[in-house]
């Protein structure tokens, strides 16, 4: 036979005394076993028995026990004892024995009498020192003293995580008694718990050793089933000293207040997070609608698994807010809807663009009138009733799943603007008073947000039709010039800017183009606007050349106020004689467009800008040929953010190289090829096309030689006007004609030419060599002169002068008769 060994573990981790300690720290107890004749002899010593008293087995085994053991003072008794025992059944006591070093051993010894060999009668003796085993019994005196006396709860589970042992304290904790866990796994005695997730622990620390600290659990339990509890357990695997696993134990404590405390630190700190990022994301355009969708955005599905944010229908007019009458029903229009799932709850309420009223007795409209929130924290069908702006949406409503909602007005600036809905489906929580908190927050940057985008749609709004209002209604039509144009206002909401076209018909058919651009955005800028395109249409129509034009435009633009700077560029076209006149106020350069399709910049003298003052205009002079293009635009145009100027200048030209292409074209393909994804400043654009002059719309006399010139002017002009069909005018162009032919010879130094030029007036000139300029001055009855120019300005629509290069020009216009242009 051989000896065994006792383990156990030291609960307080000291040694007492004689009790050996393997490394891993378990205690070991030796069971020494012997086999003995029946006369004392032994027969066999064990290796424990070895270690216990110090004899090895070639010392004992042949020798008498009686005289191994004890020493002369006691043997009597000894062989006494041992008489008795193989006369019985077997004995078991303590009893002093010696050690081979000498000193005394009291051991727990048992006896068992047995059969040997041919009947004879051998005893066999186990033995183990009593201060081991009073060791071992304290250990576990203290190990049932833990598990039975500690306040946390403990538990043992075996390799089947069933329930072997636990204390009275975890069965209080569970409300089950000790005899309702043991057998039992964990999910069956306690189902109300997170125990799929707790047993999935318990596996792993069986499987790898390892323990785990604070893992937690909650759930309810059968001793408080109306509420969740929460609890920190630990959890290490039981083996003895081979490593054979024998379960798994626990050790649990109750952190119910600890765990509600951290839940409502992590919902503040959830509040928090969905606040920032609500700064962060709401309110980033001075768009109305997106700014609503932000909010959707922002709350869903983090605070919210439906919401909505609806505006009173006088706000999206862009009417100013008022107070809600108490006896008036509201109209809202709902600006964002947005959902976490497809809950069906969006067939019970208005989708994005519809509308709906809600009576003065609702509690929706009253919560509007008063300002405050409204909490329904627990929703039933006879709630939801009135809510809601009619009957029909009850049923869907209480189908979707609405258990909780929460109505925040948006006030901004002490106004109303309207509403936003928040619902709870699948979320189990009620909205709380900090969820009221939160959303008011959200909703009150949002309604300010609203604000602000409406009021920037208002002045964007105020200064679009200001702007409208001061560009070209209508653009005439020009004989020898055909004329196309694009206006595009900045398509950022806020930018509303100064660029400005204009087309101005001139005398004798000629006509003035203008494009400018005032320098900053806003009403501000689009007045200045309207000031500039008035003078400088004013200006042209005085028949001023364009250097002249830009000259008083730069006194006029620095007599608005100081910092109002704009670029402008003038060109004046005669189509008699296919010339253009062009000079530039810090503008950029026209692209002109050659009949055969080669396209390049018209380098004109750049100027400075509008405003500056003090430095003097130049302009060009230069013909066109007919099939060629110039287009003048402004720098909106052309200009973007990481593109040089120059760059978008020669985009421009090869876009508009080649022929075959009509004027709308064009410039249609010019936007598609510089504008593809907005602008950040408005754009104008014209383009010229000359054509060529019909050849019954211009009749020239040269007045030359001799004769009487004003008697030859009127026979000429009475002949073109019978050949056009215009005979109705010609007693008055007769006389017209005389007179400036009269004052030519009179004040000028000669007549050169008369010339008729029928579009949308008739109009008579007389070039001359020089001279000054007629003018309307009194005179008396009796003076014998000084009536022809007056008469002149009594028959003539409208008559002036210009100067040329070589003289001068005097001309009057007639209007047509209907139907004759």
């Amino acid at each position: 036979m051989h000896g065994h060994e006792w383990d156990a573990t030291d609960a307080a981790g000291t040694v007492p005394g004689g009790a050996p300690v393997r490394p891993d720290g378990h205690r070991i107890v030796p069971l020494a076993t012997a086999l003995l004749q029946d006369d004392g002899l032994i027969l066999h010593w064990s290796e424990d028995a070895e270690a216990l008293l110090g004899y090895s087995a070639e010392e004992a085994v042949g020798s008498y026990a009686a005289q191994l053991l004890t020493d002369g003072t006691d043997r009597p008794e000894v062989l006494a004892l041992f008489a008795d025992i193989m006369a019985g059944t077997g004995w078991s006591g303590v009893f002093p024995v010696r050690h081979r070093d000498g000193h005394r051993v009291e051991l727990e010894c048992r006896t068992y009498p047995i059969a040997g060999p041919a009947g004879t009668l051998l005893l066999l003796a186990t033995a183990s020192d009593t201060r081991a085993l009073h060791a071992i019994e304290a250990d576990l005196a203290v190990l049932d003293g833990v598990f039975g006396r500690s306040p946390i709860g403990m538990a043992v589970y075996d390799t089947e995580l069933r329930f072997v042992r636990l204390n009275e304290a975890l069965a209080r904790m569970n409300g089950v008694t000790v005899a309702g866990h043991l057998g039992r796994r964990l999910s069956v005695v306690l189902p109300g718990i997170n125990s799929v997730e707790i047993e999935q622990i318990m596996r792993q620390v069986l499987k790898t050793g390892k323990p785990v600290v604070d893992a937690r659990s909650h759930g309810r339990v059968p001793g408080d089933p109306t509420h969740d509890r929460a609890w920190s357990a630990s959890y290490f695997r039981l083996e003895d000293s081979t490593g054979q696993v024998f379960g798994v134990c626990s050790s649990i404590i109750d952190v119910t207040e600890r765990f509600q405390a951290e839940a409502r630190a992590a919902r503040a700190q959830e509040r928090l997070a969905t606040i920032a990022e609500a700064t962060a994301r709401i309110g980033t355009t001075l768009d109305l609608q997106r700014t609503a969708e932000e909010l959707i955005e922002a709350v869903v599905p983090r605070f919210a698994d439906f919401a909505t944010v609806d505006l009173l229908e006088p706000v999206l007019r862009g009417a100013e807010p008022t107070a809600i009458p108490a006896d008036r029903t509201i109209t809202l229009r709902a600006v964002a809807v947005g959902e976490s799932y497809e809950s069906g709850l969006a067939h019970a309420v208005d989708t994005v663009g519809e509308a709906s009223e809600y009576a003065p007795d609702r509690s929706y409209t009253q919560c509007l009138r008063s300002g405050r929130p409204l909490l329904r924290s627990h929703v039933d069908a006879e709630v939801l009733r009135g809510l809601v702006a009619s009957e029909d949406r009850v049923a869907p409503g209480i189908a979707a799943g609405i258990h909780s909602y929460l109505m925040v007005p948006l006030t901004a600036r002490g106004m109303v603007l309207g509403g936003s809905e928040f619902i709870r489906m699948r979320n189990p929580e009620p909205f709380s008073d900090a969820d009221v908190a939160l959303a008011e927050e959200l909703v009150a940057r949002t309604a300010l947000a609203i604000d602000n985008a409406r009021l920037y749609r208002r002045e964007r709004e105020t200064a679009l039709t200001l702007q409208r209002s001061l560009l070209p209604q209508e653009i005439h039509r020009t004989l020898g010039l055909e004329i196309a144009y694009r206006y595009l206002p900045s398509s950022v909401v806020s930018e509303v800017g100064g660029d400005w076209f204009d087309v101005v018909p001139l005398s004798c058919g000629r006509v003035a183009l203008v494009v400018g651009d005032v320098m900053g955005h806003g009403i501000r800028a689009a007045a200045t606007m309207g000031q500039l395109r008035t003078v400088a249409r004013t200006l042209a129509t005085l028949d001023m050349p364009p250097e002249q034009v830009l000259t008083r435009l730069d006194e006029t633009a620095s007599g608005i106020g100081e910092g109002q700077f704009a670029t402008c560029i003038c060109a004046v076209y005669d189509p008699l004689e296919r010339t253009v006149q062009i000079a530039a106020a810090g503008h950029l350069p026209p692209v002109w467009v050659a009949p055969d399709g080669t396209a390049s910049r018209i380098e004109v003298p750049p100027g400075v800008p509008l405003g500056v003052g003090g430095v003097a205009f130049e302009s060009i002079e230069f013909t066109l040929p007919e099939g060629g293009m110039v287009t003048l635009y402004t720098d909106g145009l052309v200009e973007r953010r990481g593109r040089d100027l120059d760059e978008g200048i020669d985009v421009l030209a090869r876009t508009l190289s080649g022929p075959g292409r009509t004027l709308e074209e064009s410039c249609d393909a010019v936007l598609r090829a510089l504008v593809t994804d907005g602008t950040d400043d408005d754009i104008a654009m014209i383009m010229a096309r000359v054509l060529p002059l019909p050849a019954d719309r211009v009749a020239t006399l040269p007045l030359t030689g001799g004769g009487r010139l004003p008697g030859k002017a009127r026979r000429f002009t009475r002949a073109t006007l019978d050949a056009w069909g215009l005979s109705a005018l010609a007693d008055y162009a007769e006389l017209l004609v005389s007179e400036l032919v009269t004052n030519a010879l009179l004040h000028a130094e000669a007549p050169r030419r008369l010339r008729l030029f029928r579009d949308r007036v008739l109009t008579l000139e007389v070039a001359d060599a020089g001279g000054p300029t007629p003018q309307l001055r009194p005179f008396a009855e009796q003076d014998e002169g000084g009536r022809g120019m007056f008469l002149v300005s009594e028959l003539a629509q409208r008559w002036g002068s210009r100067l040329t290069r070589d003289g001068k020009v005097v001309w009057a216009e007639l209007e047509l008769p209907f139907g004759a242009g």
